[in-house]
């Protein structure tokens, strides 16, 4: 249904021979070759990448801010898409922990909504210009434990598609469900993935393979 039956393209070491697994989330209008292209700036020996695309290029037809709802059945299509990936890597002997979660605008809000759906001890869960769906207005009530993962939001202070005050209440979420939170907002930048950004998630995944 949906995006069950779209193509997930993959890049870098083959599954039997990663030591870590990076799933990257590509952004509405955008597609799974656009996201994977960040791959080409991050530590690549070792890591296998996957980018699952989007039927007609989107997760959800409407913003994440809007009632959940209003996002079906088409979101949890994308969250279930999502966990038959991440069950089919870990049937092949790669731990949550070495698996990545990376997503951008859309496809970060979809990254940061299924982690918090299924806490438990990632590699790293990495949401750039993007916050949890939630549900409209109202905070959506997490539980679990994150067990220390690292969880990274990036965003501009002026992002015209991620209210700012939706990125502070994702990174209260996360600090509740026991992540490491590293929230850093950037003055003056559009809607975009920076250098500062890919720095941090490329230290992140060498902490990881060591």
């Amino acid at each position: 249904m949906f995006h069950q039956n779209q193509p997930i393209l993959m890049r870098g070491a083959p599954l039997d021979q990663a030591r870590l697994v990076m799933i990257l989330l590509h952004g509405r209008g955008a597609n799974a070759e656009d996201i994977l292209s960040l791959a080409s700036a991050l530590p690549r020996f070792g890591v296998a990448f996957f980018a699952p695309q989007a039927a007609n290029g989107s997760w959800y037809p409407n913003r994440f801010i809007v009632p959940v709802e209003k996002n079906e059945p088409h979101l949890t299509a994308a969250l279930e898409m999502l966990s038959d990936l991440m069950a089919k890597i870990v049937a092949r002997g790669i731990p949550h922990e070495r698996i990545l979660l990376l997503g951008f605008s859309q496809g970060a809000c979809l990254a940061l909504e299924f982690a918090a759906r299924n806490p438990c001890r990632y590699g790293g869960v990495f949401g750039l210009s993007g916050a949890l769906i939630e549900n409209g207005d109202r905070p959506r009530d997490y539980t679990g434990d994150m067990a220390g993962t690292p969880v990274f939001l990036g965003c501009s202070e002026a992002d015209q598609q991620i209210p700012l005050e939706r990125v502070h209440r994702t990174t209260m979420a996360f600090h509740q469900l026991s992540a490491a939170v590293t929230e850093r907002i950037y003055p003056g930048l559009g809607h975009a993935v920076n250098e500062d950004e890919l720095a941090f998630i490329a230290a992140a995944m060498q902490a990881v393979l060591r």
